[in-house]
């Protein structure tokens, strides 16, 4: 990041406005009533709204003095947290409410989110797969692992794979007959796409879960399934997020337990069984 980065971000946008060029104005002009927006918005979906290509939204970014779109997006995130602090102060006493009420809103908006006939496909591939992957990192790789446990919970043999080298391994491995989902909110985390990049050239099955339907996940995905929460830079990780997470792996556990569902509840009490001396 260069020194003039220090200078608030609409600060230094009004201060080179002079010196840009007429796309770049058109950004500009855009950026400055929409901060609040672009801090949940993908590269791809804020140069779709301003009417410009993705290489003139990065010339913009560089010519302000940042080095990248992911760095473009914090500073305004800081920029809108600076002045919401007093709307903050006056919230706070509010916190449990307005929490619970995030979560309510969250889930309801994930519901509508959903394509029912993309989240049929879905559950149909999982339940025909020789072998399943869920492919996450960071606070996603949390939600691979939750659906890891939950297809085991049915008896069905499924894996978590967090760490990118392995997860490249494993696609390198897999085949026709296997699925992966991948989760990622952002859509954009390099190491998730390149593993499914890899899954799909070896011709597995791809879903994600991701926020953003015009991400560069969807590109290398066979099955997108929409869910999850707008996330600035400074929120990654956000509880609203993770629950919209949870709530799309449920559908899916769910949907292929009632096409098996006798077979899904005997595995449940099975493995609910070989756990009961784990508790006192």
């Amino acid at each position: 990041m260069e020194n003039n980065t220090i200078i608030p971000i609409r600060e230094s946008i009004h201060r080179l406005y002079p010196t840009l060029t007429k796309a770049e104005k058109k950004v500009a002009d855009y950026v400055l009533v929409n901060m609040d927006k672009i801090v949940y918005s993908s590269l791809a979906d804020v140069a779709s709204n301003i009417g410009v290509g993705e290489t003139t939204m990065l010339r913009f970014v560089r010519k302000v003095g940042l080095n990248g779109y992911q760095e473009f997006k914090l500073s305004l995130a800081q920029s809108v947290i600076t002045v919401r602090e007093d709307e903050n102060e006056e919230e706070s006493n509010n916190l449990t409410q307005k929490i619970s009420n995030n979560i309510i809103q969250t889930l309801k908006n994930s519901a509508l989110m959903i394509n029912e006939d993309d989240l049929e496909k879905a559950i149909h591939l999982l339940n025909e797969a020789k072998s399943i992957y869920f492919f996450g990192v960071g606070t996603s790789g949390i939600t691979a692992l939750d659906a890891k446990l939950r297809f085991l919970r049915m008896g069905i043999k499924a894996d978590a794979i967090t760490d990118p080298h392995i997860q490249s391994m494993i696609a390198s491995t897999l085949t026709e007959k296997d699925v992966v989902v991948g989760f990622s909110v952002s859509g954009s985390n390099r190491d998730t796409i390149h593993s499914l990049e890899v899954s799909k050239k070896n011709k597995a099955k791809v879903i994600s879960v991701t926020y953003h339907v015009k991400s560069k996940i969807t590109e290398v995905s066979d099955i997108v399934l929409l869910g999850g929460d707008k996330e600035s830079p400074l929120e990654g990780g956000s509880l609203t997020s993770k629950i919209s997470q949870l709530f799309i792996v449920d559908l899916l556990t769910t949907g292929v337990a009632l096409i098996n569902e006798e077979h899904s509840k005997r595995m449940m009490n099975k493995t609910a069984r070989s756990v009961v001396n784990k508790i006192f």
